[in-house]
C-alpha cells in the first residue's frame, strides 16, 4: 500500500484512474491502482521517457502501463500507478474485481440499444472498394484490415468490471482494463475493456517472443463442425497468405535487433471460446538485452494483423474508408519496467466504455480472394466475445442459452 506522501502524490497527478488498470491471465496478472504520474511527451525514444518516469524518485511500482493507440502519430497513454499487485496465474485480478454479492430482488439485465457504425451492407462495400484497389495495384496494397463498430446504449450505466470478470472466464485470452479518462475531467470515465488472443511482444532479458494471429474461422458448437471449421481454416490458402504477410513484417522488423531469430514454416491453430486462428510463435535473443519493450512494441504496432501492408498505405486507406477513429482499438495494452522488460498485447476484441455507452469493434484481413460477405460475417462472429459477456446479441436482444 502506499504511504501518505505517495497517496498525495497520486491525488496531484494529471490522471487519477477510476477503475484499476488489469492485465489478467493465466500466465500472470497485473492489476495497477492510481496514478504516480503520466509519460511525457516529447522526442526521444518512448522508451526513454518511460523510464526517466520510472526513475523520477519516490518509492511506488517500477513500471508504467497503459496503451498504444492504432495511429503511429497519436499519443500513447502510459502511466505510473501508485500500487500495483502482481500474481502467476489470477489470484491478484480475484482480490481486485470480486464479484458482487448475491442480493434478493436485483435489477432486471440493462436494456439495449445497438447502432452499427457503419451498417454491415456498408462494410460490404467498403470491402469491395479494398479488393478494386488491390485489383488496380493501387500503392502496392497486398492487404488491409478494415473494421466496423457498434454503438451501444444502455439504460443504465454500464459495470466494465462486471464486463471484465465475464471476459476473464476465457483461459485462452489475456483479459484488460485500461482506464483512459478519469471522471472529473469534463467527460465521463471512460476505459478500454477487452480480451485478446494476441501477443504482439513480450521481452525478458534479451529473451523476445511475438505470437502473432492473422486468418480466422467461427468456432461451431457440434464438435465435428468445429474440427470441420478449424481444419478448413488451417488449409485455407488465402487465409495462410493473410497470415504469412504479418509473420514476415514482423520478421524483418526484429531482425536488425537481434542475433537469434525465429519461427515455424507452418501457422499453428490456435483457439479461444468464439473463434479459431492461425498463429505462429516468434522467438528471438536481442544483441542488446537493454532494450525496452516499448520501443519494440513501438516497433512493431500495428502490424498486418490489425492493419495491412504496405502498411503506410493501408492505414491511409482504413483511415478513409473506415469513417471513424480508431482510438485505442487495434493498439495495443501492456507495461514496461525499468529494465525494459515488459509485455505487451494486440488491443482486439475490445470496447471503450464510457457511462451508459460502450463501442464495440472488429476487424477482418482483406487480400485478394477475400468475399465481402464473408468478411463481415466475419467481423460478426468477432463480436460474439463481448457481445456475450455483455449477454446480448448484435441486436441488442437478451442471448438465449442456444446462443450462450
Amino acid at each position: 500500500m502506499c504511504d501518505a506522501a505517495e497517496k498525495a502524490a497520486a491525488e496531484a497527478a494529471p490522471f487519477a484512474p477510476a477503475l484499476p488498470f488489469a492485465l489478467v491471465s493465466g500466465e500472470e496478472t497485473l492489476v495497477g491502482r492510481g496514478c504516480l504520474g503520466l509519460v511525457e511527451d516529447g522526442p526521444s525514444p518512448l522508451g526513454e521517457r518511460a523510464r526517466a518516469l520510472i526513475e523520477a524518485g519516490g518509492a511506488g511500482p517500477r513500471l508504467v502501463v497503459g496503451a498504444l493507440p492504432f495511429d503511429r502519430a497519436a499519443a500513447p497513454h502510459l502511466y505510473r500507478p501508485a500500487e500495483l499487485s502482481r500474481s502467476a496465474g489470477r489470484s491478484c485480478f480475484a482480490a481486485a474485481f470480486p464479484p458482487p454479492s448475491l442480493v434478493r430482488g436485483a435489477a432486471p439485465p440493462p436494456r439495449w440499444e445497438v447502432t452499427p457504425e457503419p451498417s454491415l451492407v456498408a462494410y460490404e462495400s467498403a470491402v469491395a472498394e479494398v479488393l478494386s484497389r488491390m485489383a488496380r495495384r493501387e500503392e502496392g496494397l497486398r492487404k488491409i484490415v478494415l473494421s466496423r463498430s457498434l454503438r451501444l446504449l444502455a439504460d443504465r450505466a454500464i459495470d466494465a468490471s462486471a464486463l471484465l470478470r465475464a471476459l476473464s472466464e476465457d483461459a485462452s485470452v489475456t483479459a484488460f482494463c485500461v482506464p483512459l479518462v478519469a471522471a472529473g475531467s469534463g467527460e465521463a470515465s471512460r476505459a478500454l475493456v477487452g480480451a485478446t488472443p494476441e501477443l504482439l511482444l513480450s521481452k525478458r532479458g534479451a529473451r523476445v517472443v511475438s505470437h502473432p494471429l492473422a486468418g480466422s474461422a467461427r468456432r461451431a458448437c457440434e464438435d465435428a463442425a468445429d474440427r470441420a471449421a478449424a481444419e478448413g481454416l488451417l488449409a485455407s490458402e488465402k487465409d495462410r497468405r493473410e497470415h504469412r504477410e504479418v509473420v514476415t513484417a514482423i520478421l524483418d522488423l526484429l531482425a536488425p535487433y537481434c542475433t537469434e531469430l525465429a519461427a515455424p514454416e507452418a501457422p499453428a491453430l490456435a483457439a479461444t471460446a468464439s473463434m479459431w486462428h492461425l498463429g505462429t510463435r516468434i522467438v528471438g535473443r536481442l544483441r542488446d538485452a537493454a532494450t525496452s519493450a516499448l520501443d519494440l512494441a513501438a516497433l512493431l504496432h500495428p502490424t498486418p494483423a490489425v492493419c495491412g501492408t504496405p502498411r503506410a498505405a493501408a492505414a491511409r486507406a482504413i483511415a478513409e474508408l473506415e469513417g471513424y477513429e480508431r482510438g485505442f482499438y487495434a493498439g495495443a495494452v501492456g507495461w514496461c519496467d525499468a529494465a525494459g522488460d515488459g509485455a505487451w498485447h494486440v488491443a482486439i476484441r475490445c470496447a471503450e466504455i464510457a457511462g451508459r455507452e460502450a463501442r464495440l469493434f472488429a476487424g477482418a484481413g482483406i487480400v485478394a480472394g477475400s468475399d465481402p460477405v464473408a468478411e463481415g460475417e466475419e467481423t460478426s462472429a468477432k463480436f460474439a466475445a463481448l457481445l456475450g459477456a455483455l449477454g446480448i446479441d448484435e441486436h441488442g436482444r437478451v442471448r438465449s442459452e442456444e446462443q450462450a
